[in-house]
């Protein structure tokens, strides 16, 4: 690949790398690591995981069970949705996840007496982003709209 296709591409990662939900989401991937293995590691390399290209989604079962590994990036990617909201907001967003041992189930973000968001999940044994791009629009929508809803209905979110 040259230099001049691969540098719109790098500059794209790192553009998404900074945006303030990935931020969020690798401060509490690295809260995580209590031995120190992931100090020093680049912020891309610790996310890696979250990426899985076409072909390896297609190369994943329709039908599966997610493993500890999956399911541990899934809470991790959720978690950072509710302290987003709440560093933005000012206000505890809580995150419940219930899901089945076949990798469907929901999430929802509480903030007072107020669902400010509610996600229903499937094939969460094929969990990820196709770019570190679409990562951070993910996360980013997610708060975005809890955020609108929070502002929506102000006094049921603060009660």
């Amino acid at each position: 690949m040259s230099d001049a296709a691969a540098s719109p591409a790098v500059a794209e990662d790192e553009a998404a790398l900074a945006t303030p939900f990935v931020k969020c989401l690798v401060r509490l991937i690295r809260a995580q690591d209590s031995y120190g293995s992931w100090e020093g590691k680049p912020d891309a390399e610790l996310l890696a995981d979250f990426i899985i290209t076409r072909q390896q989604r297609r190369a994943i079962p329709i039908i599966g069970d997610p493993d500890p590994d999956v399911l541990w990036r899934l809470d991790m990617f959720y978690t950072a949705v509710g302290l987003a909201i709440e560093e933005r907001s000012g206000l505890m967003a809580s995150p419940m996840m219930e899901m089945s041992h076949e990798g469907f189930g929901r999430v929802l973000f509480t903030s007072g007496r107020l669902v400010v968001l509610s996600k229903t999940l499937r094939d969460v044994h094929r969990f990820g982003f196709e770019t570190y791009r679409k990562l951070a629009e993910a996360g980013t929508k997610l708060v975005d709209d809890a955020l609108a809803a929070i502002e929506a209905y102000p006094d049921l979110a603060r009660a």
